[in-house]
């Protein structure tokens, strides 16, 4: 939790120097203001920093005593990303989708993704993504509970989302998402933990 509040601290400073970036931008001549305003729009050597914060969903079997159970937790994305044209980027990013009750026992599944992420603009402030790519889980347990095997697995899986974005300013957006990473649980092979989330990104 603590390297996740310094993630979260580094996020919102930039989101300050993001928003303090056009005050000084303004204070330039005409010509340089207009230098200025050409690198914030979409194209080539475009890179961002987002946080994502949601409701996961697992969907795992849970034995008879479905009332010792749950599916569904808290869930934080931090990713990267660089724009490698006007509509085409690649993604860097950390997951962690939670804890869900699970009989006597609990489950967690934590991952680092890369995907390929396609953009589309939708008028002036609005746009629509898609992802595409891999999960690597280096770590996804299943601890304790009769009639579910305990233990941790390891690998690769497919990933993918898509979503819409909103542009707050040149530098910073907000965006709804829907993801779908496949896991491999200890005892009932791969399965899809999937995501709805708030987030916030910022351009630099």
């Amino acid at each position: 939790m603590a390297a996740l509040r310094t993630l979260l601290c580094l996020v919102l400073a930039a989101a300050a120097t993001s928003l303090a970036l056009p005050v000084a931008a303004q204070n330039q001549t005409g010509s340089a203001g207009a230098d200025m305003s050409r690198i914030w729009l979409p194209g080539p050597g475009r890179s961002y920093l987002g946080l994502n914060a949601g409701r996961s969903r697992y969907n795992l079997p849970c034995g008879s005593a479905t009332l010792l159970c749950d599916d569904s937790d808290r869930s934080v994305q931090l990713y990267t990303g660089k724009m490698i044209g006007d509509f085409w980027g690649v993604e860097l990013g950390y997951l962690n989708m939670g804890r869900v009750a699970r009989l006597a026992g609990e489950t967690n599944a934590t991952g680092l993704n890369l995907r390929l992420v396609g953009r589309a603009p939708l008028g002036h402030s609005f746009g629509v993504f898609g992802k595409v790519g891999t999960t690597y889980r280096p770590e996804t347990s299943i601890m304790g509970g009769s009639g579910i095997a305990a233990g941790s697995e390891r690998g690769f899986g497919p990933s993918y989302g898509a979503g819409v974005s909103f542009d707050i300013n040149p530098r910073m957006s907000a965006t709804l998402e829907w993801d779908s990473n496949d896991f491999r649980f200890a005892g009932t092979g791969r399965d899809a933990v999937r995501s709805t989330s708030l987030g916030l990104q910022i351009r630099y």
